[in-house]
């Protein structure tokens, strides 16, 4: 099969078909996302080698679970263990022992064919389309923030960047009723936020530190430092950057201010699932371009642009 592999450096090779375990699905991929992630482990983050890629749609075409081939699935990334105490608390991404798809230990994405646990698939409802099932995996991420804070509803949020899931962040939280501000530093992509009257400001523009939550979510090791200089005294800061540098934040102005600090990373799919469903949420405006997965050099080379948004495989 064709995949893309990276071993210090990206590649396409010719690599044997995966063979599925008993628990495990053979899933034919036929979208796979690029996303902040896939080009940090480019740049060394997670000290991963393998095949990358971890925002999929396929089709099942083997699997012990009959109730699942041939149907068209999404997956959640993180394989856990099955049988700790965060496991059985529904907790995988936690599980000390897991391998996280395209990212820790396990193959991803980005070939023609990968396998996951049964488990860890959802089938995607007939209503949404394959490009829109590949921002499941991000949008539960977004989704992950209402888990951890439900009381962010209906208030001042400040969100910090204006990239791919900065964008789904203000999708979400505006129909959560929060008074969002978006503070990013390109014309074309805050544009996209004006047709929902989401307010947006550049994100070197100096304002006063009055939100009661700022999500800090620009793939920036800086951003951290924004999100101190916004956040009211007693307010929340909820990171969702990871990058393979380290921010190295002052620690002393979150103890004088009392903030509360809320890492946030993968989320759950089901709720997800839902929106994309319900059409709740529209995020087609974020595909900037799909490539053939005989074109990814210059695939990659759109997403590395500034001005890029989400950009898609195809297998």
């Amino acid at each position: 099969m064709r995949a893309l592999t990276f071993d210090k450096e990206l590649n396409e090779r010719n690599r044997p078909r995966p063979v599925p375990g008993p628990d495990e699905a053979l899933i034919r991929v036929r979208h796979a996302g690029i996303c902040n992630t896939d080009l940090e482990i480019l740049k060394g983050y997670m000290d991963f080698s393998g095949i990358p890629g971890h925002e999929f749609v396929g089709e099942v075409i083997d699997s012990r679970d009959k109730s699942l081939t041939g149907k068209r699935v999404i997956g959640e990334i993180n394989i856990g263990c099955g049988r700790c105490r965060l496991c059985r608390q529904h907790l995988s991404r936690h599980c000390p022992g897991r391998d996280v798809l395209g990212i820790l230990n396990h193959d991803g994405a980005f070939a023609e064919y990968m396998v996951l646990p049964n488990r860890n698939l959802h089938i995607v409802p007939d209503c949404v389309s394959d490009l829109e099932a590949v921002f499941t995996e991000p949008l539960a991420a977004a989704c992950e923030i209402l888990e951890q804070i439900p009381a962010i509803s209906g208030r001042k949020v400040g969100i910090i960047g204006d990239g791919k899931l900065a964008q789904i962040i203000a999708r979400l939280l505006r129909l959560e009723g929060c008074d969002i501000t978006v503070f990013g530093k390109h014309k074309h992509k805050l544009a996209l936020l004006a047709p929902l009257k989401i307010r947006t400001a550049n994100a070197d523009s100096v304002s006063k530190p009055s939100f009661d939550y700022i999500i800090e979510a620009s793939g920036n090791p800086g951003g951290m430092m924004k999100a101190m200089a916004l956040v009211r005294p007693r307010g929340t800061i909820v990171l969702k950057s990871t990058t393979h540098h380290d921010s190295g934040p002052a620690l002393n102005a979150l103890v004088i201010q009392e903030i509360t600090v809320v890492g946030s990373r993968c989320g759950p799919f089901v709720p997800a699932i839902r929106l994309l469903e319900g059409k709740k949420i529209d995020l087609n405006p974020l595909i900037t371009a799909c490539y053939p997965i005989h074109a990814w050099r210059q695939a990659f080379e759109e997403a590395l642009k500034k001005e890029s948004l989400k950009i898609i495989i195809s297998m």
